[in-house]
């Protein structure tokens, strides 16, 4: 059975599928065509419903549980994980509030830990996570909200940290940051979602076994970033959340779920359960 899978070209999640992807491990007898794409893409495909397994910010997990669940590997879950905030110059917090801010997407966590940050900040445009640092640099915007491999590049570009958004959460919440959730269509049911979960986790394992080699995979689509910025990439959004969200990933979840109901009231369809 051929599934259709979205997610990312960073190195986190392509050194996550390469494996089941690309048959290095076994699958169960499924096969899967993958769609490679930024993640406010995916939140938006996932929100129409268009993909079988996907890739998608924990911020926008409450505009898809009717249709998916998530899975307990594949993800990207930890502390000292979180976006970080930047700009050209230092800024005080009343500057930041008045500031304009670009973000990588209106339903991405990052947005929601923003808000969570700095509520009163209002001026707010969503573009490309990877277009982010020249907006600012150029002076299209005040402050941006980097996420992905621009956490390691942003200081060699000029730019300067005016906060690490993902401390903000584990201050207010104690708990660590979930980032990004593999979800699963229900109508797949339970026995399929089983089954993917086992083959994610195999993939991954297979990965770890091989590192610090990187597949050809992920080297490809890391849009010429240096070896050594991928191998932080992985070291840093990687980890054993990744191989099993456990309870202790999971009630991170539920107490983002709770901080996103309040920061974005949206209309209930009614109760899902979250995880498979």
């Amino acid at each position: 059975m051929e599934l259709t899978i979205g997610f990312s070209p960073c190195p986190n999640d392509t050194f996550i599928f390469d494996a089941m992807v690309h048959g290095k491990v076994d699958t169960e007898g499924l096969t899967f065509k993958f769609r490679l794409e930024d993640v406010e893409t995916l939140n938006r495909l996932a929100r129409q419903g268009e993909l079988q397994l996907s890739k998608i910010s924990y911020g926008a997990l409450p505009l898809v549980l009717h249709n998916y669940q998530v899975l307990n590997a594949g993800g990207a879950l930890g502390k000292g994980v979180g976006p970080l905030l930047v700009s050209k110059k230092p800024m005080m917090e009343t500057e930041i509030d008045e500031a304009t801010i670009v973000l990588p997407g209106q339903h991405t966590t990052a947005h929601l830990l923003f808000t969570l940050a700095y509520p009163n900040a209002k001026k707010k445009t969503f573009i490309p996570f990877d277009r982010i640092e020249e907006a600012v640099l150029s002076g299209v915007a005040d402050c941006g909200v980097i996420i992905h491999e621009n956490r390691f590049t942003y200081a060699a570009k000029g730019l300067v940290k005016l906060a690490d958004l993902g401390e903000v959460w584990e201050a207010k919440t104690g708990q660590p940051i979930p980032l990004g959730g593999i979800i699963i269509h229900r109508s797949l049911g339970k026995e399929m979602a089983e089954k993917v979960n086992r083959v994610i986790r195999r993939s991954l394992e297979y990965a770890f076994s091989n590192y610090p080699e990187l597949a050809p995979f992920v080297r490809e689509h890391a849009q010429e970033m240096e070896e050594s910025v991928m191998r932080q990439h992985i070291d840093l959004y990687v980890n054993e959340h990744s191989l099993d969200l456990g309870s202790g990933g999971k009630a991170a979840v539920w107490q983002l779920l709770m901080v996103s109901s309040t920061l974005f009231p949206e209309p209930s369809g009614g109760s899902f359960e979250v995880f498979i």
